[in-house]
């Protein structure tokens, strides 16, 4: 079974993805780290991404669907694959029936988790971390148990990521609705898209993904 799951950045696309490669040994194959294991192991398309980054460069989507051809090659795919954060625009869409075409591969399932932007702004830049350990923590739904220390080691420290503030969240969400989102009608014909109430808890979420892939 190959999925793919859209939603803007923050929607939950990743953790879900994280229980379905355990609970279903599905493959998660997120377009930033196959292109850092292609230039680790010196692929020829991951050379060629490697020329283009070091020269600063953004990576063409002919480079991406080759990352992504290759690693479909590899025989953990064929045991069902989860597209995260690819394909991203018409263009990509196009590209990537073709390549799954050619592999005699096709797309079972597209599912978008929705969201509320103002509740996902509050979402994201109330995130923080423990600068030891990684633990995540949330100004409004989880705060360590004793203030300033880690649940989890104890530890005091603690760190926000820089682009969790409201404006570039608004901005990603923006532009996932102008480029992202138009390719959903890509899939609609097909009869394959289903849609997801993202803002619900995790394990609601994981009920709802289930639901659709056990019909």
């Amino acid at each position: 079974m190959n999925l793919i799951l859209l939603g803007p950045p923050g929607a939950g696309k990743g953790t879900q993805a994280s229980r379905l490669v355990k609970q279903r040994g599905m493959v998660q194959l997120s377009t930033g780290d196959m292109l850092r294991a292609a230039v680790a192991a010196g692929t020829p398309v991951g050379l060629a991404a490697k020329a283009v980054m070091e020269s600063g460069g953004l990576v063409s989507d002919d480079i991406v669907n080759g990352i992504l051809s290759e690693r479909l090659d590899q025989p953990d795919a064929r045991a069902g694959f989860i597209l995260d954060g690819y394909p991203r625009t018409d263009v990509q869409a196009n590209a990537l029936d073709a390549m799954l075409t050619a592999k005699g591969v096709q797309i079972d399932h597209v599912i978008e988790l929705l969201v509320d932007e103002d509740a996902l702004v509050e979402r994201i830049t109330g995130r923080f971390t423990c600068a030891k350990c990684g633990e995540g923590y949330h100004d409004r739904f989880k705060l360590p148990k004793v203030a300033d220390t880690c649940d989890a080691c104890g530890a005091t420290e603690f760190k926000r990521r820089a682009d969790d503030n409201e404006t570039t969240v608004r901005q990603r969400m923006a532009e996932y609705r102008a480029k992202t989102a138009p390719i959903i009608p890509h899939y609609e014909g097909r009869g394959i898209v289903a849609r997801v109430d993202g803002m619900v808890s995790m394990d609601a979420v994981a009920a709802s993904i289930d639901a659709i892939l056990d019909r």
